[in-house]
């Protein structure tokens, strides 16, 4: 089966529109997916900066959404060909963590995920040439026309919603919304700052607001903190001085919860200070160094912890987001830009200078 893809090549170049080959039908367990639309997340980019850690070259795109068109059938296979689905992680299903409806916390994580793929991946997709490309990142590779995924990767969603604007609740906002639902289940009277106001933490303002629970938004840029009150936050500008103890006094003595989307050292030792005692900072960005913590920061019962993929199963959180959409209660569609696949580099571009908040790729060119 041919079609068109974007391939990573190197880590310095450009992505370039291929041909591709996929070389293989859906064994048991898994499905092929016609791509509606996939997202792109600041994890695909990231591998330019992985020191020869992910294998090149390859197909990127974790936030894929789009039609089942066949499937390998098996006794875990429910979904069935014409269903809308959502892609998601992968996950091994049958490690302890997996087992415990922590799949984001699978003991294949990264192999499966970021360094390689299951061994039976690897020569299933191939270039016009015939050389091989590295398998499916997050189980989808899915910046192309078609993913061949597991199953345990896709969940199904109502026909009647926007598909192709759907993929990036398979990750990254997925990612926002799960700290605040899942890892604090934050509610009503508890108070949450939200450090970094791109994808991930405008999920968990939006998420936030879904729930009752008065939130800050801390950033640099003045469209992105505008953006954030709109969706029901307070704007704190990231330069201003004094930003710990204006949360506190905004929180009659400091929020309940933070979240960090930044990796910036100095901004994750102000989240720490404006908790108030017994408070959590969730941390989701990987840290590139070490991280230095200022004297006083750990006090009185605060805490900090590492949370991945919203500590969602992504089956139940779903579901639960495109609910609060169809509510008008998450209104994820207003961080969202469309482009047409062939025009990748410009939406990665667009991505890195701040132009825009969530890119969504439309293989075919179609675009909104």
């Amino acid at each position: 089966m041919r079609f068109q893809a974007a391939v990573l090549r190197s880590y310095e170049n450009p992505f370039t529109i291929e041909e591709v080959t996929l070389r293989t039908e859906p064994a048991a367990g898994e499905i092929l997916v016609e791509i509606a639309g996939c997202g792109m997340c600041r994890t695909d980019l990231a591998v330019r900066r992985s020191a020869g850690r992910s294998p090149l070259p390859a197909v990127l795109g974790h936030e894929g959404a789009g039609v089942v068109v066949r499937t390998g059938g098996g006794p875990d296979t429910a979904i069935g060909v014409g269903d809308h689905v959502v892609l998601s992680f992968d996950s091994c299903g049958h490690c302890r963590n997996c087992r415990g409806a922590a799949p984001a916390y699978c003991d294949s994580f990264a192999s499966l995920n970021l360094f390689g793929g299951r061994k039976e991946d690897l020569p299933r997709l191939t270039d016009a040439v015939g050389g091989a490309l590295a398998p499916r990142w997050f189980g989808q590779s899915s910046f192309a026309q078609y993913a061949l995924v597991p199953a345990r990767n896709a969940v199904r969603v109502d026909p009647a919603l926007p598909l192709e604007l759907l993929g990036p609740l398979g990750c990254g906002f997925l990612t926002g919304a799960g700290a605040v639902l899942n890892t604090f289940g934050a509610g009503p009277g508890d108070t949450l700052a939200v450090f970094g106001a791109g994808a991930v933490g405008l999920a968990a303002v939006m998420a936030a607001t879904a729930a009752g629970t008065l939130t800050m938004a801390v950033d640099r840029h003045p469209r992105r903190l505008a953006l954030a009150e709109r969706l029901g936050a307070i704007p704190l500008p990231a330069e201003a001085a004094g930003l710990p103890e204006r949360i506190r006094r905004l929180t009659d003595g400091g929020a309940q919860y933070a979240l960090d989307t930044t990796a910036s050292p100095p901004l994750i030792n102000d989240a720490l200070r404006a908790l108030r005692p017994t408070g959590t900072l969730g941390l989701v960005a990987r840290l590139p160094t070490t991280l230095p913590l200022e004297p006083g920061t750990l006090d009185r019962g605060r805490a900090v912890r590492h949370i991945c993929e919203g500590d969602a199963v992504p089956g139940l959180l779903i579901p639960r987001l495109t609910g609060l959409w169809q509510a008008g209660r998450f209104p994820f569609d207003q961080l969202i830009r469309t482009y047409p696949l062939s025009d990748i580099n410009r939406a990665e571009r667009d991505c890195e200078e701040g132009r825009v908040v969530k890119p969504v790729l439309l293989p075919e060119g179609r675009s909104r």
